[in-house]
């Protein structure tokens, strides 16, 4: 992708993270070149000192540019949506962007945080939940909200509308993590096909976990 900006950023991530994968596809589709510093989150290594100097939740994704750091997937996705702001994340009028922010945040703040990697440690550490359980704790979580999407989603061919923003930006990496769960996903056919089409574009296609140079089995 060839850049647009002055300085080439620094994505602070990991390869299976989804809130890290909503960037790359993020930069992707902007054009932006970026470095990626990995941080294997099975080991820790986001919660090093050094990172949390940068990242004080120690979580990833973060960005770094021109002495700036800035972390949460969507913020970071939403300042690049107003640095360069071609092609737009967001439609241009008021209900249409609430309308495209409500399908995003069904997966950022309310499918994800409870399915992230950190609470499905505790389910094990803390409650001694066993992997069947905790797998089955994913697919319910992300069931629900596949449930609500599907009745969300319009008539254009992605779910931001006739051209992939924000909204897909969130359920492509969501799907990834339902497929790797094995959540049966033939309730969701117009999901399905959003994700077919996005899937194909290639902004998505490059980000994509098996894409990244730290990919493992």
């Amino acid at each position: 992708m060839g850049a647009q900006g002055n300085m080439t950023m620094i994505l602070h991530d990991y390869w299976r993270s989804s809130a890290a994968y909503r960037v790359r596809i993020g930069l992707n589709l902007k054009g932006l070149d970026f470095d990626s510093v990995s941080h294997d989150l099975r080991t820790g290594e986001q919660a090093l000192p050094s990172y949390r100097k940068l990242a004080p939740q120690g979580l990833v994704p973060a960005i770094e540019q021109e002495g700036q750091v800035l972390t949460q997937s969507l913020a970071i996705l939403e300042w690049l949506d107003e640095t360069y702001p071609e092609p737009a994340f967001l439609p241009p009028d008021p209900v249409g962007r609430a309308r495209v922010r409500a399908r995003a945040y069904t997966v950022a703040m309310d499918i994800h945080p409870v399915n992230n990697l950190r609470i499905l440690k505790a389910l094990k550490a803390d409650f001694g939940a066993e992997q069947p359980a905790i797998d089955a704790w994913v697919r319910r979580w992300i069931g629900d909200g596949f449930v609500a999407l599907e009745a969300m989603a319009g008539e254009g061919a992605y779910l931001s509308g006739d051209t992939p923003g924000l909204a897909d930006i969130c359920l492509v990496p969501q799907w990834y993590n339902a497929e790797r769960f094995a959540l049966d996903t033939a309730p969701y056919p117009r999901l399905a096909a959003i994700v077919a089409t996005a899937t194909a574009h290639p902004a998505f296609a490059a980000a994509h976990p098996s894409r990244h140079p730290d990919a493992t089995d």
